[in-house]
């Protein structure tokens, strides 16, 4: 069976017991590792791949292949993506007008929240969007190649090390605006596929990684991108939470709430999703 997600700490975290052999019942895993983009990319264009991490926003064009799967994601508080700019002091969200930002995917949830919290807060919108990977993103913005940066994954944490300012946190605006958490990465499989049993095994596996959190720290780190120790157990602590476990309903409220405003928004095609993701 083949599986694809990203090498950030939060990814190899959950999925060590599932790839590794770990499971009872489960079969051996075929990895792809991969950044989010690309992903997205992968489930729009085919479903070759039977398991794959991808955006929450890039679900409205793959539903018709593809199951969400109501655990091994990433959905939480405090855990949102931030706007980045290489300005000392206060900045605000009027300097973006007419700005050129990078962002880690035009399908990724992190630019849905972004063009949500834009809307309502940059007059006139923001002027070039530039797709990058996340990786070089803070380094674009430190360099003065872009004016801002929206920044996922660990760049939470090391953004002060590039001396940028955090112009706006996107978790935060879409907590206060909403009181719900926030949906970043969803798990999705092929339709045709046992779901039950893909379910139970990413379940277990999230299980076995909490119970022996030792145990993949070597997988962890062999891919987190020279992440030091602490950062990378930072960021499965803030990533890897009770919604990983099982979104239950205030999860899929989050999901849905998220999509059907960006379908009223015309971001994404306009449907029903809180019947489209059960």
């Amino acid at each position: 069976m083949s599986i694809a997600f990203s090498p950030c700490p939060n990814d190899t975290f959950v999925f060590h017991a599932l790839v590794h052999g770990l499971v009872p019942g489960a079969p051996e895993f075929d990895v792809t590792y991969a950044d989010i983009d690309i992903t997205n990319g992968l489930a729009a264009r085919s479903d070759e791949l039977d398991i794959l991490k991808i955006s929450y926003a890039a679900l409205p064009w793959v539903l018709d292949k593809y199951a969400l799967i109501p655990c091994g994601g990433a959905l939480g508080r405090g855990c949102g993506p931030l706007v980045l700019v290489n300005q000392p002091g206060d900045a605000s969200p009027e300097m973006l007008s007419g700005k050129k930002v990078a962002v880690p995917s035009e399908r990724s949830t992190a630019y849905m929240l972004f063009r949500l919290w834009a809307a309502q807060n940059v007059p006139g919108g923001v002027g070039e969007i530039i797709v990058m990977p996340f990786n070089e993103i803070m380094p674009a913005v430190k360099d003065g190649r872009i004016d801002a940066g929206l920044v996922i994954h660990e760049a939470r944490f090391t953004y002060q090390d590039y001396g940028l300012t955090m112009l706006a946190d996107m978790g935060n605006w879409w907590e206060e605006d909403t009181g719900l958490p926030i949906p970043l990465g969803a798990i999705i499989a092929r339709r045709s596929l046992d779901l039950e049993s893909i379910t139970k095994w990413i379940k277990e596996s999230v299980e076995y990684a909490w119970q022996h959190p030792e145990a993949s720290k070597e997988y962890v780190m062999q891919h987190a991108n020279e992440l030091s120790t602490e950062v990378a157990q930072s960021h499965i602590t803030l990533y890897v939470n009770d919604f990983t476990a099982d979104l239950g309903d205030k999860g899929f409220e989050a999901i849905t709430t998220l999509l059907n405003r960006a379908g009223e928004e015309g971001i994404v095609p306009k449907k029903d999703y809180a019947n489209l993701l059960k």
